[in-house]
Order: C-alpha cells, then structure tokens, then sequence
C-alpha cells in the first residue's frame, strides 16, 4: 500500500489538546495557545526530496517553495528522507504560557515496500525576524527524541538551547524540527507540554488531524529536473556530494 500524502501545513488554535480534568460540572478553559505548522520547507528553500508514485513523464516540474504543498498534495506525495516542520507557538493572550517540552510520538514504523514509487529531488525548484529554535529527530531510533540544535544560518547564529520556552500574545516562538529516517515509512506526532497560571496540558501538533508521514528513499530510483530535457537520474557523484553537503 502506498503511502498516505503529507496535507498542506496545518493552522490550528486551541484545538487538539489535552488539558488536566476540570472539576465535576465545570467547562474546560479555552488552551492559552495558538499554533501553525508547515511540514513543506525545503532546504535552504530548493532542497528536498519527495516520493511519487507515478513516472517521470507523468510529474510536472517542480514548483517555487511557496507551493510546495499544493503541488505535493495534488501528485500524492510522501516527504522523502527527511521531514522539515516550521511550527509558530503564539500565546493567545497577554499572560505568559511556558513551554515545557516537545515529544515525538512515532505511531507506525514499517519497511517501506520496495515499488512504492520514485525519488524526485527539488533541488532545481529554488526559487520582522524570529530566530527560531532548531530541534533533529532520528525517526530510525527505537525511542525518537527532538534535541536541540544550533542553528545553520552564519548571518543569524542561533545556540542550541532547549527547553523550557516562554510565549505570549505579543512574543512567539518558531520551532524548526528536522525528522530524518534512512530505513523506514514512519507515522509521527508530537506533543508540546504547556503551563500557565496554575494551568498544564499537552498539545498535539500533527498535519491536520493525522500524523506526519516520512519515507525513505534508499534504493529508490532518483531524479532531478534539469530543463530543457525535464526529469533525469541523479548522478552517483551528486548524490554522494548531497549526502557529504547534508551531513556537513
């Protein structure tokens, strides 16, 4: 069976989160969060891998980054090897909501079936500041964990520093997480822990009500578009000089 598509990225208020019971007879208060995901980021936007069923004469080029995620979508693509999620955690007023901890929850982890479609790389697709705070995930690790990362940009260095975070109404935080799988077809959520004003929960962040889908694309054919002749294969040199620009 073929992989579900990713959905384009998700936009959610207080839903999908679970709060400590209320008392017997009384309404649960609204979540004092917001948040939207984008799990469609390419690297250094023209990098990224996508998994499609279909041949290289039925694809279409790739398109610019901000339609990513239609044109995934409308091709029932699946994130190849690597997922990049760009999640925003707004306060929904002006008291201060403190982020507590972020947790992976791998749902489903399957040996990709070997016909399952075909690599189509982005990387010819190129088209007020937060620094966000950058977390990796091993989807191949029996216990997948978000540590935190430095970030990448020499022009806006970022340490790593883990949580706890503080948001509110007039202070977001941009999380960007990273899950990578070299061996698996992995289903996965997470849970961001919250507190505030005597208040705690937990806060499901998923791609609209389902969970995250990523893939490897080891021993999978793979192509790149290189106009005017369309989708060609990779080369093994390229690949090999991906792999080492990826790693570095």
């Amino acid at each position: 069976m073929k992989p579900a598509p990713s959905a384009p990225s998700s936009t959610r208020g207080g839903g999908g989160a679970r709060n400590d019971p209320p008392s017997v007879g009384t309404a649960s208060p609204p979540v004092p969060l917001t948040w939207t995901a984008n799990s469609h980021l390419w690297r250094l936007e023209c990098d990224h891998d996508y998994v499609i069923a279909k041949p290289p004469q039925q694809v279409p080029p790739p398109p610019t980054p901000q339609d990513a995620a239609a044109w995934a979508t409308s091709q029932g693509a699946v994130h190849g090897r690597t997922t990049d999620l760009r999640i925003t955690v707004q306060g929904s007023g002006s008291a201060a909501v403190v982020l507590e901890a972020l947790h992976v929850r791998v749902v489903n982890r399957a040996t990709p079936a070997a016909h399952r479609g075909t690599a189509y790389s982005m990387y010819e697709g190129c088209g007020a500041v937060l620094i966000p705070r950058y977390f990796s995930v091993d989807l191949d690790a029996p216990r997948a964990l978000a540590r935190s990362m430095p970030g990448n940009d020499p022009d806006r260095p970022a340490p790593a520093i883990d949580f706890p975070y503080q948001v509110s109404l007039r202070e977001p935080e941009v999380l960007l997480l990273s899950a990578r799988t070299e061996s698996c077809t992995c289903d996965w959520y997470l849970d961001l822990d919250w507190s505030s004003q005597g208040r705690s929960g937990t806060l499901r962040i998923d791609d609209h009500g389902r969970p995250f889908r990523t893939t490897s694309i080891n021993g999978l054919p793979r192509y790149w578009y290189r106009n005017p002749a369309g989708w060609v294969p990779m080369t093994a040199a390229y690949e090999e000089k991906d792999e080492e620009e990826a790693g570095g």
